[in-house]
């Protein structure tokens, strides 16, 4: 998956990324509100994460600040099958100085467009550890609902399991998910 939106780039990591992921991602305070991503996050875990084979229902792409010259790597957003196999996941994460600034909305609606009007997904499901409430805002912003369900999750980050809030997206709904203007993938 390819998208633009007015300051992001959406696309496919490859292996040459490694360094700036490690660059971007390398920070305790993001990786402990990862389920898969380990900690410390080394060189050889970025080059695992970007060659890994990866099904066409299940995106994975960085994210890219636009800017004046080359982009900058910032984040990374996916959609991935959950462990039991049953269901797709989104998931998402932002390098600490690009918090609050509408970066993860401004992806997550491009990526919930692709995943709605290319891929024709049914049904997305997400969650964030409640010692994060901000994620769960963002979820909110792009139309998740929370199923009410709090259940322990395992954290490679924290090497621990720890309460996370389960939310859905129904893609089938006739309105768009995002609840604030969403720029479309170009």
């Amino acid at each position: 998956m390819f998208a633009r939106t007015p300051r992001l780039l959406l696309r496919p990591g490859w292996r040459e990324d490694a360094p700036q992921l490690v660059a971007a991602i390398a920070d305790e305070r993001i990786v402990c509100n990862l389920a898969q991503a380990p900690w410390p996050y080394r060189l050889s875990d970025a080059e695992t994460f970007l060659s890994r084979e990866r099904r066409p229902h299940e995106p994975s792409c960085l994210i890219f600040r636009r800017t004046e010259g080359a982009p900058q790597l910032i984040g990374g957003i996916g959609v991935g099958r959950l462990p039991d196999g049953d269901e797709l996941e989104f998931g998402y994460w932002l390098a600490r100085p690009y918090w609050g600034q509408g970066y993860a909305t401004e992806a997550g609606c491009a990526l919930i467009a692709n995943a709605r009007h290319t891929l024709r997904l049914k049904r997305l499901v997400a969650g964030h550890f409640t010692d994060n409430p901000a994620s769960g805002r963002v979820l909110a912003k792009l139309g998740f609902k929370p199923t009410g369900v709090t259940r322990l999750r395992w954290s490679a980050g924290r090497r621990a399991e720890a309460p996370c809030r389960d939310f859905v997206l129904d893609l089938d709904r006739q309105e768009e998910s995002c609840s604030e203007p969403c720029p479309m993938a170009a």
